[in-house]
Protein backbone atom coordinates (compact mmCIF):
# COMPACT_ATOMS: atom_id res chain seq x y z
CA UNK A 1 0.00 0.00 0.00
CA UNK A 2 1.89 3.42 -0.86
CA UNK A 3 2.09 6.31 1.91
CA UNK A 4 1.08 9.88 0.98
CA UNK A 5 3.69 11.79 2.35
CA UNK A 6 1.59 14.91 1.48
CA UNK A 7 -1.12 13.18 3.20
CA UNK A 8 -1.44 15.67 6.16
CA UNK A 9 -5.66 14.63 7.64
CA UNK A 10 -3.41 13.41 10.29
CA UNK A 11 -3.48 16.55 13.41
CA UNK A 12 -0.51 18.64 13.98
CA UNK A 13 1.21 20.65 11.67
CA UNK A 14 4.52 19.66 9.41
CA UNK A 15 8.07 21.36 10.05
CA UNK A 16 10.59 21.89 7.98
CA UNK A 17 13.02 20.38 10.43
CA UNK A 18 11.73 16.91 10.12
CA UNK A 19 12.42 14.31 12.58
CA UNK A 20 10.82 13.41 15.74
CA UNK A 21 8.22 15.95 15.95
CA UNK A 22 6.62 15.13 12.95
CA UNK A 23 6.97 11.55 13.25
CA UNK A 24 4.66 12.11 16.73
CA UNK A 25 2.14 13.64 15.32
CA UNK A 26 1.98 10.93 12.34
CA UNK A 27 3.26 13.45 10.07
CA UNK A 28 6.23 11.64 7.40
CA UNK A 29 9.45 13.70 6.46
CA UNK A 30 11.29 12.92 3.71
CA UNK A 31 14.00 11.18 5.43
CA UNK A 32 11.25 8.81 6.77
CA UNK A 33 9.43 8.51 2.75
CA UNK A 34 13.15 7.59 1.53
CA UNK A 35 13.60 4.92 4.17
CA UNK A 36 10.44 3.40 3.16
CA UNK A 37 10.73 3.75 -0.87
CA UNK A 38 14.39 1.62 -0.13
CA UNK A 39 12.37 -0.92 1.80
CA UNK A 40 9.62 -1.11 -0.65
CA UNK A 41 12.37 -1.78 -3.35
CA UNK A 42 14.57 -3.99 -1.77
CA UNK A 43 11.52 -6.30 -0.22
CA UNK A 44 9.58 -6.24 -4.04
CA UNK A 45 9.54 -9.72 -5.85
CA UNK A 46 11.61 -9.56 -8.33
CA UNK A 47 9.71 -11.63 -10.92
CA UNK A 48 7.14 -9.24 -10.36
CA UNK A 49 7.74 -5.91 -9.76
CA UNK A 50 5.65 -3.02 -8.59
CA UNK A 51 3.67 -0.97 -11.43
CA UNK A 52 6.63 1.85 -12.88
CA UNK A 53 3.31 4.22 -12.79
CA UNK A 54 3.08 3.68 -8.72
CA UNK A 55 6.72 4.36 -8.43
CA UNK A 56 6.65 7.51 -10.84
CA UNK A 57 3.80 8.82 -8.47
CA UNK A 58 5.93 7.98 -5.39
CA UNK A 59 8.70 9.58 -6.76
CA UNK A 60 6.78 13.16 -7.95
CA UNK A 61 5.11 12.99 -4.32
CA UNK A 62 8.92 13.02 -2.91
CA UNK A 63 9.42 15.53 -5.16
CA UNK A 64 6.99 18.18 -4.17
CA UNK A 65 7.77 17.28 -0.61
CA UNK A 66 11.32 18.42 -0.89
CA UNK A 67 10.54 21.30 -2.74
CA UNK A 68 7.74 22.43 0.03
CA UNK A 69 10.65 21.85 2.53
CA UNK A 70 13.15 24.48 0.86
CA UNK A 71 10.61 26.69 0.17
CA UNK A 72 9.43 26.55 3.95
CA UNK A 73 13.38 26.70 4.77
CA UNK A 74 13.64 29.88 2.19
CA UNK A 75 10.63 31.93 3.93
CA UNK A 76 12.36 31.30 7.80
CA UNK A 77 15.77 32.37 6.53
CA UNK A 78 13.64 35.29 4.82
CA UNK A 79 11.88 36.30 7.90
CA UNK A 80 14.98 35.86 10.13
CA UNK A 81 16.53 38.68 8.14
CA UNK A 82 14.06 40.79 8.09
CA UNK A 83 13.84 40.47 11.87
CA UNK A 84 17.42 41.14 11.90
CA UNK A 85 17.02 44.15 9.87
CA UNK A 86 14.36 45.71 11.91
CA UNK A 87 16.65 45.68 14.48
CA UNK A 88 19.70 47.26 13.09
CA UNK A 89 16.69 50.18 11.93
CA UNK A 90 16.71 50.71 15.78
CA UNK A 91 20.30 52.21 16.04
CA UNK A 92 19.93 55.59 16.87
CA UNK A 93 16.18 55.52 17.66
CA UNK A 94 14.74 56.04 21.16
CA UNK A 95 13.00 53.33 22.49
CA UNK A 96 10.76 52.21 25.04
CA UNK A 97 10.94 48.66 26.56
CA UNK A 98 10.51 45.92 29.34
CA UNK A 99 13.33 44.52 31.55
CA UNK A 100 13.86 41.06 31.86
CA UNK A 101 12.52 41.87 35.93
CA UNK A 102 9.43 43.16 34.18
CA UNK A 103 9.94 47.13 34.80
CA UNK A 104 9.51 49.78 32.22
CA UNK A 105 12.75 51.49 30.84
CA UNK A 106 13.41 53.45 27.67
CA UNK A 107 16.87 54.96 26.21
CA UNK A 108 18.68 55.10 22.43
CA UNK A 109 19.47 52.06 21.00
CA UNK A 110 23.49 52.12 20.54
CA UNK A 111 24.43 48.90 19.22
CA UNK A 112 22.88 45.32 18.08
CA UNK A 113 24.78 42.44 19.05
CA UNK A 114 23.72 38.97 16.53
CA UNK A 115 24.00 35.77 18.71
CA UNK A 116 22.85 32.44 17.84
CA UNK A 117 19.61 33.25 19.12
CA UNK A 118 19.22 36.38 17.46
CA UNK A 119 19.49 39.89 17.70
CA UNK A 120 20.73 41.58 20.76
CA UNK A 121 20.05 45.52 21.69
CA UNK A 122 22.12 47.40 23.79
CA UNK A 123 20.12 50.58 25.10
CA UNK A 124 21.79 53.25 27.02
CA UNK A 125 24.63 51.00 28.06
CA UNK A 126 22.34 48.41 28.84
CA UNK A 127 23.25 45.08 26.95
CA UNK A 128 21.44 41.95 26.43
CA UNK A 129 17.90 43.38 25.23
CA UNK A 130 15.71 41.04 22.87
CA UNK A 131 14.23 43.27 20.23
CA UNK A 132 11.00 41.81 21.63
CA UNK A 133 11.47 43.69 24.58
CA UNK A 134 10.77 47.15 22.74
CA UNK A 135 7.27 48.52 23.32
CA UNK A 136 7.73 51.37 22.02
CA UNK A 137 10.11 53.33 19.26
CA UNK A 138 9.86 57.10 19.24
Amino acid sequence: MPINPLDNSTTGSATATGGATQRQQGILGKDDFLKLLIGQLQNQDPLSPSDPSQQMGQMTQFSILEQISNLAQSQQAAASNDYDQQAVALIGRTVSYTRSDGTAASGVVETVTFTNKGPSLTISGEAGIPPVAVTEVR
